[in-house]
């Protein structure tokens, strides 16, 4: 009886650690998963879905997510820009900022509000609702759709913005959908 209690605990740890390590793979850490779904508790935002936006990955890669929170999967990976002055020059990494014309892309949590035509076409305003992005809307940094951002990934860098995060056409008419079906704002956060 202890032999079969020892094998199925052995085999749940090596279940849990296999499924913890595909989300990892999948770009969307674990842990900034559980940060929102904590984050989310008790607030008047969506329960079932969340964009994240995983700076670590070239710019080249998928490194934007719609995850569904309550089946824990993606149901959107896309390209998306960063601000032009968040590129550091001989280097791979990247630099952020909340201030008014750095051009850099900011970290942490913003709620995605309502939608308006832009230059750029439709575009979402985003609330930083950290000490690292409250000036979002002081600074229009939006969510908006560009031609120059690929469907597609390849090793080429995406084309830079000026710290908004910008989508391919068709990645933001989907995420669109996402938006526009939600009776309560959707938790986009951006990470490094």
């Amino acid at each position: 009886m202890m032999r079969h209690f020892l094998f199925l605990f052995i085999f749940l740890i090596s279940c849990s650690k296999a499924e913890s390590q595909r989300l990892e793979t999948s770009g969307v850490p674990t842990s900034k998963i559980a940060e929102i779904k904590n984050y989310l508790k008790g607030k008047n935002y969506n329960q079932d879905l969340a964009v994240f936006i995983n700076f670590k990955i070239s710019s080249g890669k998928y490194r934007y997510f719609i995850y569904d929170l309550k089946k824990n999967k993606i149901v959107q990976k896309a390209i998306v820009s960063h601000g032009s002055g968040s590129v550091i020059p001989h280097s791979d990494a990247l630099q952020f900022s909340n201030i008014d014309g750095s051009y850099q892309s900011s970290l942490g949590k913003y709620e995605i509000r309502e939608s308006y035509m832009g230059k750029y076409g439709k575009a979402y305003r985003l609330k930083g609702l950290d000490a690292t992005n409250n000036n979002a809307m002081q600074r229009a940094i939006v969510l908006h759709s560009y031609g120059c951002i690929p469907d597609k990934e390849s090793q080429t860098p995406a084309c830079l913005s000026l710290g908004c995060p910008m989508l391919s056409m068709n990645a933001f008419e989907k995420t669109a959908q996402y938006i526009d079906q939600s009776e309560l704002p959707i938790i986009l956060y951006a990470f490094y």
